[in-house]
């Protein structure tokens, strides 16, 4: 039965219009064709979580949470966020729409947490403080207190990006014993302007794909601001709203107006690294699709001159993520400044520095001779750099040079396996699906039914439009258990209601395309 799909080409391949993706076929009787295929996200899904507390019952209140929190949510909504608020909220209300907002998050595009109010670092974790808390200790701070580790959680699965905005910046200054009324010693006491902590959060290192933006750097504290908002919640709203920007230039020109207004005293930081793919939050340059499009480089190549400057800033100061998108713009043939040597020259930047979304594409660059001589060595080099550093598509991508053998490997089913089940753990949409269907053909040692099932809704959830058509229109290319398990996966999350008998018919169906994220 032939039904494995294959990673989606990856962007700078698939740039050069005259240059195909590499095809690896399996001539085994139980998998798949693995062909190119282009990924089919669904429409383009945004979703905030805006969270503002001020009105605390035993630590100092802060003045400017809640405006901040609303003025943020007003301008999510009009950009196209689909905004849930939550002002002035409990520990129990703080959890419960976190977990309401976590299920929603699974099939958006984008999941963004914005969090105004006490935060405080405990033997190197941050706390969001809710406003029942009343802490004295740093167990109490941990009892009652929603860590950033489970915000990070509550955003994880998103199928794009991932972004948790921390305006709050409050450590515990007194070790074991919090004292609420201790102040910084500091140049902030000259401003006479409340803050939101002492001494700062600390440090973050979020999955990839994940951005973690902090309005003050580790060991700083966020100003409350004079206002009506803070410094930070201002600088968010206003660049926010400008079409056209690229997330990350976003992010800096937030430093830049935050660091102009406070004088230098609060520095915003990010820490964490976003996907290759440009990413306007307030609509792409010239009414482009950021997240639908396929081709980043075209998406790249609609950068303004400035921008452009502003990117190539950011290069030189180290940031990986300005490299490949340097590189994409050119490995675009319909842009005038097309140069795959020089895109070469980026990447191999990017390489230096650990970027393993550089190593992917430069391996599928050596592999297939462009902008380089063609070198297998050095391509399996680069994937398995890039493996090793836990890329699901790497990882995919080695599992079927490892089945059917290529870049100088002998065929080798057991390692393909491992790698396969790898990248499905990590949530790689075809690698679950792929996983699934050698647990469906018994491949897979102490593995059955429903955990076939299980990996086909996680592979719905991660939002391969290619596993929802092959569901919707072979679904019998599963054996009758393993579909009467995906129906009863459905029914737990309440998208089908029907029996369990592994009729794939109506009803199932449109649980499905709900599970998805269409209905």
């Amino acid at each position: 039965m032939l039904r494995m799909i294959k990673s989606k080409p990856t962007a700078i391949s698939e740039s050069i219009s005259d240059m195909s993706c590499i095809v690896r076929l399996f001539v085994l009787p139980f998998l798949l064709l693995a062909s190119s295929f282009t990924l089919a996200l669904a429409s383009p899904d945004r979703v905030a979580l805006v969270i503002g507390l001020g009105e605390y019952e035993s630590i100092p209140t802060l003045t400017n949470t809640r405006n901040d929190a609303e003025g943020l949510a007003e301008t999510l909504t009009e950009i196209g966020f689909d905004v849930t608020r939550g002002i002035d909220l409990s520990l129990a209300e703080l959890r419960q729409v976190m977990d309401d907002f976590s299920f929603r998050a699974e099939t958006a595009d984008l999941a963004l947490i914005y969090f105004a109010g006490h935060g405080i670092e405990v033997q190197g974790e941050n706390f969001l403080i809710p406003v029942d808390a009343q802490p004295t200790s740093n167990i109490e701070v941990q009892q009652q207190s929603v860590s950033l580790k489970e915000m990070l959680q509550v955003v994880e699965k998103a199928r794009v990006m991932r972004i948790v905005i921390l305006d709050s910046c409050r450590d515990n200054p007194l070790g074991g014993q919090i004292d609420t009324d201790a102040v910084a010693q500091s140049e902030l006491q000259s401003t006479d302007q409340a803050t939101r902590g002492v001494g700062g959060l600390a440090p973050a290192n979020p999955d990839r794909g994940t951005l973690v933006a902090f309005a003050a750097k580790d060991g700083q504290v966020a100003l409350d601001g004079t206002q009506g908002n803070s410094p930070y919640a201002r600088a968010l709203m206003e660049k926010m709203a400008k079409p056209g920007l690229e997330i990350s230039l976003m992010f800096r020109q937030v430093r830049d107006a935050v660091l102009r207004e406070t004088r230098n005293l609060q520095e915003p930081y990010t820490y964490g690294s976003l996907t290759g793919k440009p990413f306007y939050l307030s609509g792409a340059p010239d009414g482009e699709t950021d997240l639908a499009t396929e081709e980043p480089s075209k998406t790249w190549s609609q950068l303004r001159p400035d921008q452009e400057s502003q990117l190539l800033a950011l290069a030189n100061l180290g940031d990986t993520r300005s490299m490949l998108g340097l590189a994409y713009i050119r490995l675009n043939p319909e842009d005038t400044r097309f140069d795959p040597e020089q895109a070469v020259s980026f990447l191999e930047q990017a390489v230096e520095r650990g970027s393993p979304e550089a190593q992917m594409e430069l391996a599928k660059l050596y592999e297939q001779g462009i902008g380089v001589e063609i070198d297998e060595a050095r391509a399996l080099e680069l994937y398995r750099a890039a493996a090793d550093q836990g890329f699901a598509d790497a990882l995919n991508d080695l599992g079927f040079l490892h089945y059917q053998g290529g870049l100088g490997l002998r065929a080798n089913p057991d390692k393909a396996l491992e790698l396969f089940e790898r990248a499905a753990d990590l949530r790689h949409p075809e690698a679950q699906f792929n996983f699934a269907a050698l647990i469906d053909d018994g491949l897979i040692p102490d593995k059955g039914p429903e955990d076939a099932a299980s990996y086909l809704y996680a592979a719905l959830r991660s939002g391969s439009q290619d596993v929802l058509n092959l569901l919707l229109e072979r679904p019998t290319m599963f054996a009758e258990e393993t579909r009467r398990e995906l129906q009863a996966q459905l029914q737990a999350y309440e998208f089908y209601t029907g029996a369990i008998d592994g009729d794939i018919g109506p009803g199932t169906k449109r649980g499905i395309r709900a599970a998805y994220g269409l209905e």
